[in-house]
């Protein structure tokens, strides 16, 4: 191994990464919020329904089922303009 030092490919005070040019807006939406908290909610009943094993078959499908519902509910929020950029939205940057 060699006792070079790594060496950077952009100066230190550059804050943009190079794939992504723009403010990316970490997901911080109404769409989002809301299909992460319904896909929560999916997932505890999943995961308490696997503890009891075979018997609670159908309350851990149930809690998958949940789960895709949330993910429908996010991106049907997203497309009627509660996501990031949204035109329903205040976008004031935070």
């Amino acid at each position: 191994m060699s006792n070079k030092p790594a060496t950077r490919s952009q100066p230190i005070g550059t804050t943009e990464d190079a794939a992504h040019p723009g403010e990316l807006g970490h997901g911080n939406s109404p769409a989002a919020w809301t299909c992460v908290a319904i896909m929560l909610v999916g997932s505890l009943i999943s995961c308490i329904a696997f503890a009891f094993g075979p018997s609670a078959t159908i309350p851990f499908i149930l809690g998958l089922v949940i789960m895709v519902i949330g993910l429908g509910v996010g991106w049907a929020m997203r497309r009627a303009g509660y996501g990031v950029g949204g035109d329903k939205l205040k976008n004031d940057g935070h």
